[in-house]
């Protein structure tokens, strides 16, 4: 591409036929040859000087222009693109710091490595504004379906021609089974689009749960038109799949009808997916009822939720314990991946042992604690009595409904509990004073004798240890580790101590320590409260408008 000052019209020529090629504006191509003229004319008088070429669009003429700016004196470095106010008094009136002076040069003849060069600069420009262009392009379409044709396959990746660009389906986004050519029609989810070194890249998948959403939305119009929702989707790609939908018009059944007349809606999902067996579950605000319908076909007899752990009990017939689970844990794995929480199955001959496991060391620490027979612990037991607090400083109605329980045995069962519950207290402090625990923290209101034990423990022994401590270190919690829920233990944990209980004993010993200010600690919280009213009211007027 040799680009010569007398050949004026074929820049123009080039630049629209290398546009058109490139789907670009011309105009950028035209920018791109300015450049690399600008750079063949600085080899020729001088890499300090500022040459500037401008190509008319209409004629195709190369202006060459040496530009000097106007600089104060003390900052005058190159005298080849700068002059001082009173040097550029010669040239012009009135010259203020920052004018620029303009002589036009004589153009110059490319040689070969000058013709060179500048092909190469225009060639990169060309490709950058071409990484633009599509980046720009697709940028905004990440998170929807397109159609393209298969170009090649590179090592397992797939090669895909979407238009105006080239896209990857890499090997883990494809369903396992299936297999392309080059010039197969594919149906792909823009997983992401992205801007990298070597240019945009647009990333596809055929496994993403959005793509089945994405796919429902375009066979059932009512989840298009915004009356049926998709709350969730769980995928095993190429095997099977579970689907949570919910309909904000009573009148419309919202498996029904995404099923369509005889499957035909579903059916077009499955024939896409590769024969990817769909279950659509009809979704429930309820936690525990929304797990019974996503564990179908299984039957589930008993639920029980724990919200703080995230967790889930599900008990089952012994005859439905291998559907539930499902082949190879599926069943189980697709619910809760739907539901967002981990899910034990036990039968029902399983969770009848666990509960008479739990009667026996119940009665056995009644029998022990309070010196009673094995016949009246087990009365308390059944009663609901769970621990030595709940028996030493319940009502002492609740201990008279027990048959066979007077106002002097209910008085003595509470003197025995309370008797044990202070020489444990009293041993927990003689424990904790001989580990070091210090009197600022046995001190502390809200804190137990055994739980300052367990802090002793520990090794907080100070209420400067304790200040330092993190809510979580306290109440234990919950991390995700690669993609797995792993239980963080608290030192406070065994005593029922929840994350805000543990927040607040903090920040009270911090506010004691000095460390925190009482009127910012008051003005988070009013924060915190205006916030919450901020979102209740919002979520009212959804409603409203819903």
């Amino acid at each position: 591409m040799a680009i010569t000052s007398a050949n004026q019209l074929e820049l123009l020529q080039t630049a629209e036929a290398v546009a058109r090629e490139k789907m670009i504006d011309p105009g950028l191509v035209i920018e791109a040859m300015e450049e690399s003229l600008a750079r063949a004319a600085k080899s020729r008088y001088g890499s300090e000087m500022d040459i500037r070429v401008s190509i008319d669009r209409k004629t195709g003429r190369a202006t060459f222009t040496r530009v000097r700016t106007v600089v104060e004196d003390d900052e005058l470095e190159n005298y080849q693109a700068e002059l001082t106010v009173e040097q550029a008094k010669q040239y012009m009136e009135n010259p203020q710091v920052g004018d620029e002076l303009r002589d036009e040069v004589p153009p110059v003849e490319m040689g070969r490595i000058a013709a060179q060069s500048a092909k190469q600069v225009i060639l990169q420009k060309v490709r950058e504004a071409e990484r633009d262009r599509q980046f720009e392009e697709f940028k905004d379409r990440a998170g929807t379906i397109i159609n393209g044709v298969v170009k090649r396959e590179e090592y397992g990746n797939v090669i895909v021609d979407v238009g105006r660009g080239e896209a990857i389906l890499r090997r883990n986004e494809k369903i396992g089974r299936e297999s392309y050519r080059p010039n197969d029609r594919i149906r792909c989810y823009i997983k992401d689009v992205r801007r990298e070194t070597r240019g945009p890249q647009i990333f596809l998948s055929r496994t993403a749960p959005e793509f089945m959403a994405e796919l429902f939305k375009m066979e059932v119009p009512e989840i298009y038109d915004g009356i049926i929702e998709i709350k969730a989707v769980a995928r095993d790609p190429g095997s099977r799949a579970k689907i949570a939908v919910v309909s904000y018009d009573g009148s419309i059944d919202p498996v029904g009808a995404c099923v369509g007349m005889r499957g035909s809606r579903v059916q077009a999902v499955v024939n896409e997916l590769q024969g990817e067996k769909i279950d659509i579950i009809p979704w429930n605000e309820d936690v525990p009822t929304f797990l019974v319908n996503a564990l179908q076909p299984a039957e589930v007899s008993k639920v029980v939720l724990d919200e703080d752990a995230e967790r889930i009990e599900v008990v089952v017939p012994d005859e439905q314990l291998s559907l539930a689970i499902g082949r190879r844990g599926q069943n189980v794995r697709l619910a809760s991946q739907l539901t967002g929480l981990d899910i034990d199955i036990m039968t029902e001959e399983e969770e009848s042992a666990r509960r008479q496991k739990e009667f026996e060391e119940r009665t056995q620490l009644f029998m022990d604690t309070l010196d009673l027979d094995e016949f009246f612990a087990q009365l308390l037991v059944s009663e609901g009595f769970t621990n030595l607090e709940e028996v030493a400083y319940v009502d002492l109605d609740e201990l008279l409904v027990i048959d066979g329980v007077d106002e002097d045995t209910a008085n003595e069962l509470q003197a025995r509990a309370r008797d044990f519950l202070e020489a444990q207290a009293k041993a927990a402090l003689e424990n904790a004073r001989s580990m070091g625990v210090e009197d600022s923290l046995i001190d502390f209101d809200g804190l137990t004798p055994q739980m300052i034990e367990a802090l002793g423990k520990d090794g907080v022994k100070t209420l400067e240890d304790f200040a330092t401590c993190a809510d979580w270190e306290l109440a234990g919690g919950w991390t995700t580790v690669d993609g797995e829920r792993v239980k963080d233990d608290g030192i406070l944990e065994a005593f029922d101590v929840s994350l805000e209980e543990a927040q607040t004993m903090v920040m009270t010993a911090r506010v004691m320590l000095g460390w925190v200010d009482p009127d910012d600690l008051v003005a988070t919280e009013e924060d915190a409260g205006d916030e919450d009213a901020d979102a209740d009211r919002a979520a009212a007027t959804e409603e409203q408008t819903a």
